[in-house]
């Protein structure tokens, strides 16, 4: 299934209390229940003023409709195209 890195600018996101990240997250998995097994969260990174989401999704208006439905902003979804890590230097 095609991989999605999903750049979300939000102001302030590194200053999230728990509790807030919590609540994001269960909006967040709320929609994918409702939007059935075929998309997939894997994990984010917070960063000062961006949430920088991995998916799994069969395409981007997937993506799209989950960031919708979530109220997230999905400012830029880049599909991945190739996944390096410290073992390809093998």
């Amino acid at each position: 299934m095609p991989k999605f890195v999903i750049e979300r600018e939000i102001p302030d996101a590194g200053k999230l209390t728990p509790d807030q990240l919590k609540s994001i997250s269960q909006t967040s998995c709320g929609v994918l229940d409702k939007m059935g097994p075929k998309i997939q969260w894997v994990q984010s990174y917070v960063t000062d003023d961006k949430i920088y989401c991995i998916y799994n999704a069969p395409n981007e208006e997937m993506v799209r409709e989950h960031a919708q439905q979530g109220g997230f902003p999905a400012n830029k979804i880049s599909r991945v195209g190739t996944i390096i890590d410290p073992t390809t230097a093998e």
